[in-house]
């Protein structure tokens, strides 16, 4: 059985490291909160709280709190509500609730393929996230059921989505990382490629296996770790220059141990698209002559297509699973439903429908800037007020469910399942989780059975405290706010 590492890059002399010990931006640590409270008065909240966020180890880290009645403005709780934090992942609240508004929740995105005559066909992407080899054997069967035979050239038109592929303001190790897959016209397997590291003896080199044997021409290895003895630790660390074609492996696994899959992000989409839509033509026997990639130029008679899910599931892949290439794919999509301007990029004209649709839903402008879709920024910032006025918002609307039900549930699914299990949160609490390095977040939705629905915002920046620890005071503070009752 294969052994998954999801592997962070960084910076190292003129390459990048890659970590086993990454967290950044990943799944979360299941941690039980350790309150042992059965019911607590409203009035007693705040008290409860401070408890909480006053002890000795937080004495330097910024807590930001809002804490609502769904159906009211009152507040029952606040710290620094008002006041910008990093938010991390809870930005994706505000993507995807302005994607929902301005989309709706049957909106595809369709990748096309145009026939223009001499043997010339055109593939078009519109960013769609959920696109995979799948889809490609799919559309290689239509164009053979359409009668054609060969491709003499194949254009891929990447005009879709304007601006940078990665975002300038990105870490470095997180734009090396497969959660920061680059964002194009084309995205095909989430715009990342694997491979497989596969002890041997004790003495002999790992053995490295491509999962597309395609994507290893691509690169130049320089293998130089090693299998050891069961008792010996294991680390490995994966070098990649700057120049982007060479992989430098190094450190070490036990032998007998299952093998490690790494996951890293494409250079290039548009010609990963097209390796791998050439396989798939080769699968049905359709031979490809030339490929080029151009941007804009005349589509005319369509003769082949595949479609996304529809939003409501992108939503859940989005929110569930924090997954930072939907919700920055989701930002590109609300730009390309906004008339075309050649000095913005698709970036900023999907910023512009955020922020018109948060407007449009009762959020202050004032309480966010943003500059991605999906948090991996640290320039975002936001109030946990934005996300709250977001929340409920978001409730008060026709799809208001679909939201809603896109969300983690404390204890069951998504990045929540390992968290609140055989609490009185379990089941009840539907919230979106947000880690950077230094930055914990959670904000979301409580059905508290004695009192009445609640929203609510938790956000800490500047915790030289693990995650772990920070997250274990979150839930707490959460598992408090679903025994609250009248007294």
């Amino acid at each position: 059985m294969t052994r998954k590492i999801s592997l962070g890059l960084m910076l190292l002399f003129l390459g990048t490291h890659i970590g086993v010990t990454q967290t950044v931006a990943k799944a979360q640590t299941p941690v039980a909160p350790t309150t042992t409270t059965k019911s607590i008065c409203s009035t007693q909240l705040g008290t409860a709280i401070d408890a909480v966020i006053n002890r000795p180890l937080f004495s330097r880290v910024r807590w930001g709190i809002l804490v609502q009645p769904l159906s009211t403005g009152s507040t029952l709780y606040s710290r620094d509500a008002q006041k910008y934090f990093i938010p991390a992942s809870n930005l994706k609240l505000l993507t995807t609730a302005a994607a929902l508004q301005q989309l709706g929740a049957n909106f595809r995105i369709r990748t096309s393929i145009y026939q223009n005559g001499n043997g010339v066909l055109r593939v078009v992407g519109r960013g769609d996230p959920s696109l995979s080899d799948t889809q490609l054997q799919t559309l290689a069967q239509q164009l053979k059921q359409k009668g054609i035979t060969q491709i003499q050239r194949l254009i891929a038109d990447d005009s879709y989505i304007q601006g940078d592929i990665v975002n300038p303001t990105w870490q470095w190790e997180d734009v090396q990382s497969d959660y920061g897959a680059p964002v194009s016209s084309f995205i095909l397997n989430q715009n990342i490629f694997s491979l497989k590291l596969v002890p041997q003896a004790v003495g002999k080199s790992l053995q490295l296996v491509w999962i597309d044997p395609g994507e290893a021409k691509q690169w130049r290895t320089i293998n130089q770790s090693i299998t050891v003895a069961q008792n010996q630790p294991t680390y490995v660390n994966i070098t990649r220059e700057l120049s982007g074609t060479v992989l430098r492996i190094q450190g070490q696994l036990t032998t007998n141990s299952e093998p490690s899959l790494i996951d890293l992000p494409v250079i290039d989409p548009n010609y990963y698209f097209l390796r791998r839509f050439r396989a798939a033509l080769a699968a049905e026997k359709i031979p490809l002559g030339q490929t080029l990639v151009v941007t804009g130029g005349l589509n005319q008679e369509e003769i082949a297509f595949v479609e996304s899910p529809p939003l409501s599931e992108l939503l859940m892949e989005t929110l569930q699973n924090s997954n930072n290439l939907y919700a920055e794919a989701l930002l590109r999509a609300l730009a390309g439903e906004k008339p075309r301007v050649k000095t913005k990029t698709s970036v900023d004209v999907g910023l512009e429908a955020v922020k018109a649709s948060l407007t449009q839903l009762g959020v202050d402008p004032a309480n966010y800037i943003l500059v991605d879709g999906s948090g991996l920024s640290r320039r975002n910032l936001a109030t946990p007020e934005a996300f709250v006025q977001t929340l409920r918002g978001m409730a008060r609307t026709p799809a208001g469910y679909v939201y809603r039900a896109s969300l983690p549930v404390a204890g069951k699914i998504g990045t929540l399942k390992g968290r609140f299990q055989n609490t009185s949160a379990e089941g009840i609490v539907q919230a979106k989780t947000g880690t950077l390095t230094g930055v914990v977040s959670l904000s979301g939705y409580i059905n508290v059975p004695k009192y009445e629905p609640l929203v609510f915002s938790i956000i800490v920046n500047q915790s030289e405290q693990p995650a772990t620890i920070v997250r274990q005071a979150i839930d707490e503070i959460v598992v408090l706010l679903t025994q609250l009752q009248r007294c």
